[in-house]
């Protein structure tokens, strides 16, 4: 991989995270990192780990002992339970593991090394709250449902748990349980109120309601890309009172003001309120979840809703990916979206780098981790922007009070590519240069509308670089400040921090 002087000593440091670098060269098998541009490097970081590695020749690969998606094994009789089969040798201990921790994760983008996981050497370490924060009551933020993290903020600090993971899996629950109770003794946390995103079906919003309703506390709901926007805010600086700022949010999915799914947000946003001035233009999310784990339903519902599909079968009924399409269930998909069954509507930004993917036929069956698609997708335009392609067109108009971004003349563009026979590196490359444009156009002539001078840019779909520097560098160059975040998460890891400052904010604005 290529190593510079940034990167060698962020892999140096005490901290000693994992991390990502641009892979050089083809010389490792593709099942290490299928589809990836990238690998992931770490160096030894406790002197057992180096008394090991003195045995063995060069570079290890390796992995957490854990199962996809469990917590780690910390007991010797679990580890021998749950790794068996997988593990072929067993490095035993008498002494009890009490607090699991996963490895830190940082990758550079934008000039900056910027965490993707925040876990071992930097948690527990507080950050401090901005000016203004001094005097905010003691709080707990019990984050989202994936990647989760929690938040204490005591005496004008947050201190911000190690990455939990997914609470779907029931190890994990357990695990954040644990370490909830942990940390309230450890730093001797007495909320004031505890906050919760507003999804009701989240299991840390069930949890913190549960705890508050034992202890008598409110419950201070916070939405999703609200809280994506203030934790970057709280991490760097913003003091409390400042003028608001625009929030660009773009995830996979999150709980809206409204009620429906939002993922693609144009936020005009201030620590204790928001108001949402633009969107990506909803799509529906045909089967639910399961949208979310077979990308090629998004290709259809996307193709369904910007063009129609008897039209793309029509203009286009050789390509591939409508030969494919056409071999799936599409009439049952149809009457599902038609009658609203098990098809929510979301203006989703992950989904639709999921369309796309399927449409170029990456990742388009099945994805076995969550954002496989849109990384793979990434990895092909990275391949490609070295060919000097410009973007596709991507169309906004004024729909239901606010403005929307358009997939239309997207998807025309990438079928007439898709014809063309264009190779899928350069399309991959158009995607990115075409929405980068569009995002950033949009947020300068709202930023010029609503006199803000800021632009925040979060949510786990920045965490793809080609994106972050594209849309950082267009809106620097129109003489906006652009903040991203560098400490916590820009994904669900450091949904907590901002659940934690927006509920703080809003009991210092009303002395409650």
């Amino acid at each position: 991989a290529r190593v510079f002087d940034e990167e060698r000593r962020l892999l140096e440091s005490p901290a000693a995270p994992v991390l990502v670098l641009d892979a050089e060269g083809e010389a490792l098998p593709e099942g290490i990192a299928p589809g990836q541009a990238t690998l992931g490097f770490m160096l030894p970081y406790t002197p057992l780990h180096r008394l090991l590695m003195q045995g063995l020749p060069g570079p290890i690969v390796l992995t957490s002992g854990n199962r996809s998606d469990e917590p780690q094994a910390v007991d010797n009789d679990d580890g021998r339970r749950r790794l068996d089969g997988i593990a072929d040798y067993f490095l035993l201990h008498d002494r009890e593991i009490l607090n699991r921790v996963d490895d830190s994760v940082c990758r550079i983008m934008a000039g900056k090394p910027r965490m993707l996981r925040r876990a071992r050497g930097y948690a527990p370490a507080p950050l401090r709250l901005p000016h203004g924060f001094s005097d905010a009551p003691d709080i707990l933020a019990m984050g989202a449902e994936l990647k989760n993290t929690f938040c204490l903020t005591r005496e004008g600090k947050a201190v911000i748990s190690q990455h939990m993971g997914d609470l779907e899996e029931a190890a994990t629950f357990v695990d954040f349980r644990h370490n909830l109770d942990l940390y309230r003794s450890l730093f001797d946390h007495a909320p004031r109120r505890i906050a919760v995103d507003l999804h009701p079906d989240y299991l840390s919003t069930k949890h913190g309601v549960a705890l508050a309703d034992a202890a008598g506390l409110p419950v201070e709901g916070v939405q999703h890309h609200h809280a994506h926007i203030a934790a970057c805010m709280a991490e760097q600086g913003v003091p409390l009172g400042d003028p608001a700022v625009l929030g660009v949010a773009f995830d996979g999915l999150g709980f809206g003001g409204d009620g429906s799914f939002w993922g693609g947000e144009f936020l005009e946003c201030r620590y204790a309120d928001y108001h949402r001035l633009a969107r990506f233009r909803p799509v529906a999310l045909p089967g639910g979840a399961t949208a979310m784990r077979e990308p090629w339903r998004n290709a259809f519902a996307h193709l369904e809703a910007a063009l129609g599909w008897e039209s793309v079968v029509a203009a286009h009924g050789e390509l591939d990916v409508v030969r494919f399409l056409l071999q799936k269930p599409l009439d049952n998909l149809r009457t599902m979206i038609a009658r609203g069954i098990n098809s929510p509507y979301a203006s989703s930004a992950g989904r639709l780098f999921d369309a796309v993917a399927a449409a170029l036929g990456v990742a388009r069956e099945r994805v076995f981790h969550e954002g496989q698609a849109a990384v793979e997708l990434e990895a092909l335009a990275a391949l490609g922007r070295g060919r000097g392609v410009g973007g596709y067109a991507i169309a906004s108009e004024a729909s239901d009070g606010m403005v929307e971004l358009t997939w239309e003349e997207l998807w025309r563009a990438i079928l007439e590519d898709l014809k063309r026979g264009v190779d899928r590196r350069v399309m991959a490359a158009r995607f990115h240069n075409g929405l980068a444009a569009a995002v950033a156009g949009l947020a300068a002539g709202l930023c010029a509308s609503r006199g803000l001078e800021t632009v925040v840019l979060s949510g786990g779909v920045f965490q793809n670089r080609l994106l972050l520097e594209s849309v950082s560098s267009a809106l620097d160059g129109r003489g906006l400040r652009v903040l991203s975040p560098i400490a916590t998460p820009a994904n669900d890891g450091g949904i907590a921090l901002g659940q934690a400052a927006v509920a703080a904010a809003r009991m210092l604005e009303t002395g409650d």
